[in-house]
């Protein structure tokens, strides 16, 4: 389909949840556990896993990604957004840390920032939002390290943008496109798998505005 939010929403049957036995959600058995699945399916690199469906997280194939993107970025690269003024300084607090290196550790990258005790606030509504843009996604789940080089604790989100995992020239093949015609290309996409969705359903699972 191109497109798949993880949990149920509004458009019946369009999430894996419905799709899964939830006698295994959360079981840790990585045949069976979609949990599980979604953290070797961000690591596989095949796929991008990130919040991009209302603010929740599911899967784009990396076909369709390029559309994602030109729809949701209006056409415009993080930096250029910053040039005319319409991305925030805690956006541009985050992305400037993806010209350092390719990959953070949630906590990392929320301490390099500068949020946190004393510094910017809303870190996680930040993030979301550039997931929502099209300009960051997850691209791991994995243990920090301690100072003695061994993993500690639960597994975190690692963030990595589009750009990093398929190629600037893959993740911007439609930027020759008007963002409108992508947009519709996508709401027709699922659509097309779920042609009894109400518009206005679509619009809660698809839509976004800044």
């Amino acid at each position: 389909m191109g497109f798949l939010p993880l949990f149920k929403n509004e458009v019946d049957g369009f999430s894996a949840e419905e799709n899964t036995s939830d006698l295994y959600w959360w079981t840790g058995d990585e045949e069976q556990d979609p949990w599980e699945w979604r953290r070797l399916i961000a690591r596989s690199g095949k796929v991008a896993y990130g919040k991009f469906f209302g603010g929740k997280a599911g899967f784009i194939s990396k076909a369709w990604f390029p559309h994602f993107a030109n729809w949701r970025r209006d056409g415009y690269d993080f930096d250029s957004r910053w040039e005319d003024e319409l991305a925030s300084m805690r956006q541009k607090r985050i992305m400037d840390c993806f010209s350092e290196q390719d990959e953070w550790f949630s906590s990392e990258l929320k301490r390099r920032a500068g949020f946190g005790k004393g510094g910017e606030k809303n870190f996680e509504g930040t993030v979301t939002d550039l997931q929502m843009g099209g300009y960051l996604l997850i691209r791991n789940f994995r243990q920090r390290v301690n100072k003695k080089g061994l993993p500690y604790g639960w597994p975190i989100s690692v963030y990595a943008t589009p750009e990093a995992l398929w190629s600037y020239d893959h993740v911007t093949s439609a930027y020759g496109a008007n963002p409108a015609e992508s947009k519709a290309q996508v709401y027709e996409q699922v659509r097309e798998h779920f042609p009894e969705a109400a518009q206005e359903e679509l619009d809660e699972v698809l839509g976004w505005s800044r």
